[in-house]
Parts: structure tokens; sequence; C-alpha cells
């Protein structure tokens, strides 16, 4: 059984007579969180239960608020997305299943969030969030673990995952030897920070 299979096996398990399940996927930048967020969410609702991916990525700071803030050269790490704003998000969705929640999504192509872009019906059973510092324990984001009711952490082979950084850059418009140099110098930085937090986790996985 594959790793999107057994996450979802373990979402179906955890469901029981439980109106909704919240899932946690973090790991360091390119371990490929997204994918396997959107791999679960396909088993799962080919299970027929409607599920949701809602990415912490959503929340970056706008990239003029970052420049104001001279955090521009660093985008990616911990300060600089909205914790308190994705927290609240967390929240309504745990507390208030009564209502569609609308989140936000990341434009990769365009550098920023797109506000209200994925809605989160109140029949959404299932919903996976997948983040770079859901595992971190500097305030706020302390407060994300007990938001949700399970974290896997995804950690893959590091030269694997530099590749696929340097080749995430190159096609956002970066200039190869400029996105390896941001690669070593602001993205190892924070997986770091992150690779330091996973034996928090739930679950180490890594899906090949």
């Amino acid at each position: 059984m594959d790793i999107a299979h057994q996450l979802a096996e373990e979402v179906r398990n955890a469901l029981g007579e439980t109106p909704r399940v919240i899932v946690g996927i973090a790991g360091e930048p390119g371990a490929g969180k997204s994918t396997l967020a959107g791999q679960t969410q396909l088993i799962l609702e080919q299970a027929g239960f409607k599920t949701a991916v809602v990415p912490m990525d959503g929340y970056h700071l706008a990239n003029e608020v970052l420049e104001s803030l001279a955090r521009r050269d660093r985008k990616g790490a911990i300060d600089t997305f909205d914790a308190s704003g994705y927290l609240s998000m967390l929240r309504r969705l745990r507390s208030d299943a009564s209502d569609t929640v609308y989140a936000p999504l990341y434009d990769r192509d365009a550098g920023h969030g797109v506000a209200g872009a994925i809605p989160v019906a109140s029949d959404c059973r299932v919903i996976l969030t997948e983040g770079n510092y859901l595992l971190d324990g500097d305030a706020p984001w302390n407060e994300a673990a007990g938001l949700l009711d399970a974290i896997w952490f995804v950690q893959i082979d590091p030269l694997v995952r530099r590749e696929r950084l340097v080749a995430r850059h190159i096609a956002s418009g970066k200039d190869p030897d400029f996105a390896e140099y941001w690669v070593d110098n602001v993205d190892e930085a924070n997986a770091r920070r992150i690779r330091a937090c996973a034996a928090k986790a739930d679950r180490i996985v890594d899906p090949g």
C-alpha cells in the first residue's frame, strides 16, 4: 500500500461518527506535501468522502507587504506568513461546520495568494491542510497541532528535494543560477528549522 492509500485509510478509520477530520501534512520545501495531499484527496473522494485540501501557502504575505517589512528576499521563512490568519481559518473549520468556509490559494505563477479560492462546504468531512510550519514550537504556530487530528511529516532524499526546488524556481521565472542560490540560502535555512520539528509528527513518511 502506498503512502497516499495509507493516509486515506487512517483518515477513514478516524472518521467513524465524527462529523469532520482535519489532518495536517508537514514537511520541508519540495518534499511532496501538495502531491501527497492531492493523491489522498482523490482516493478519499473515490471512496465517497467529500474532501478539501487547504494549503498553508495561501497565507503568504503579499510581496508588497514583504518589501515593506524587508523580508521579500527570504520569502517562505516562518515570519513571511499570516500565521494568525491561518490559525483562525483552522478554528473555523474545526468549530463551525454549518457554513461554507472560503480559504485562500497560493498562485505560484503570480507569486501571491488568491483570497476565497477554496470553498470548504459544510458537508465536507475530510480536510487536508499542508504546509511547512505545522509542527513549529514558536507562538502562534504552536497552536496548530491542537487544531488538527493528526500530522504526517513527509521526508524524502535531500538531493531529490533540492532538484525539485531548483526546477520549481526556474519554472517560476528565476534565472538558474539565482534559483540555486535561493535554494541554498533561503529554502535550506527554512528546511533546517522544519526538519528539527519532525519528531513531533504522528508519523514520518517517505512517499518515494
